[in-house]
């Protein structure tokens, strides 16, 4: 199949065009920013916004999306896992 959204920009309102496996660290940034992040089991994850701010502690359940764009998830602090971030590539 083709794809449909070949030749436009990517709007970071979405759709995401991957879906990649994040692995918390500490000290780098993902490599792509996430527009997005799913949680496969909940927990905490603390993450880095791409604002900048100080890192962030959110509680999320199981299989649940946090619509927030994220350059960091950070290891220290998350108990959450099957992490993915939506991204746009």
């Amino acid at each position: 199949m083709a794809n449909p959204y070949g030749g436009r920009a990517a709007p970071l309102s979405g759709p995401a065009t991957d879906l990649l496996p994040v692995t918390p660290d500490d000290a780098a940034d993902l490599p792509v920013p996430a527009l997005a992040l799913y949680v496969e089991t909940g927990g905490a994850v603390v993450i880095d916004t791409i604002s900048g701010d100080a890192p962030r502690t959110v509680q999320l359940a199981d299989t649940t999306f946090l619509p927030v764009a994220v350059r960091r998830v950070r290891a220290t602090g998350t108990t959450a896992a099957g992490l993915h971030a939506l991204v746009v590539r």
